[in-house]
């Protein structure tokens, strides 16, 4: 899970598709630059579409999330980015506790349900 607005905020990893990206790659490529960590897609665990507004742009913007459950290879979450304040391991009933969105708690029950009764 990584923190982000100072702390307040834990979350699971997330960000735009680039031009020509599929969404498995920005998977991989995203928890890569906010965690510091390498893993692989075992399964998709759904999607969750919210929207927000832009004040400078006075706009309402619609946002499709797709997570996937994903297995780690490599690396340490010492090398985040600076997008988010920290990266952390926790327990997946402490992530269910800790996730500050109603969308992503569900996301990651239905992950602990996977990986209690396989994937598929």
């Amino acid at each position: 899970m990584v923190t982000i607005k100072g702390g307040s905020v834990w979350c699971l990893p997330k960000g735009s598709i680039d031009k020509g990206e599929i969404p498995e790659k920005t998977a991989i490529r995203e928890v890569a630059e906010e965690t510091g960590l390498k893993g692989r897609i075992i399964d998709k665990l759904g999607e969750i579409i919210y929207w927000f507004y832009i004040r400078e742009e006075n706009t309402k913007c619609k946002k499709t999330v797709q997570f996937y459950l994903m297995e780690f290879e490599s690396g340490d979450i010492s090398g985040h980015d600076w997008e988010v304040e920290s990266a952390s391991w926790v327990p997946i009933d402490e992530a269910i506790q800790k996730a500050s969105y109603k969308g992503e708690k569900g996301i990651i029950k239905l992950a602990k349900e996977k990986l209690l009764h396989g994937h598929s």
